[in-house]
């Protein structure tokens, strides 16, 4: 596998990862194995609709793990209180205000959680996706870091260096189910061919 060009931050022996999904997961998660670093996925997503499609997600990113013996935490799915959150930003498009606001409440979850279980960093799998804004998840994830003293979001872009094809590779080999929207309602409505940033 190719390797990418990433700098581990110091003491980032083990890193509390936020994962929309298996598949996007799953490249990220090896690369950290075979770099000396402990992930756990932390599980938090009430962004997505309907509830069976975030229970099939679910489902997929709960069997990676224990594929690698890998600790993995549940998030609460509460999509009435994400629909609170990102009210009157319904009709935006994709990478637009309802998106950041997406990002900074599961990211700010990622990173209450990380201080909780007393780990210093934390990232998120939605930096593998071409789709999103690698800004505005930075953005997100340096505001999040703010509301949790003494965690630190580590930035990265995690589709480069191979991580994007090796998750391609890996989505095929475990046979992940792979979905075709990014999850909330707003998302499937829009359905927008955006090029990559």
């Amino acid at each position: 596998m190719k390797q990418p060009a990433i700098t581990i931050p110091e003491g980032a022996n083990h890193v509390l990862l936020h994962a929309c999904c298996a598949p996007c997961s799953s490249a990220i998660v090896e690369w950290m194995l075979a770099h000396g670093i402990h992930p756990t996925i932390y599980y938090f997503n009430p962004n997505i609709y309907p509830r069976q499609e975030y229970e099939i997600r679910k489902q997929e990113s709960q069997r990676h793990a224990a594929s690698l013996n890998i600790k993995w935490i549940d998030g609460d799915y509460d999509h009435n209180q994400w629909l609170d959150a990102i009210r009157g930003m319904e009709n935006e498009p994709e990478r637009g205000s309802r998106c950041q606001k997406c990002f900074l409440l599961r990211l700010s979850a990622t990173a209450l959680m990380a201080k909780q279980m007393g780990i210093t960093y934390f990232t998120t799998t939605l930096a593998s996706s071409r789709w999103k804004s690698l800004e505005q998840i930075e953005l997100a994830g340096h505001e999040a870091e703010q509301l949790a003293p003494g965690t630190r979001f580590w930035a990265q872009n995690w589709r480069k260096g191979g991580l994007y094809e090796r998750r391609n590779q890996l989505l095929k080999e475990y046979q992940f189910y792979n979905q075709q929207y990014c999850g909330c309602e707003f998302s499937i409505r829009h359905n927008e061919v955006l090029p990559s940033l």
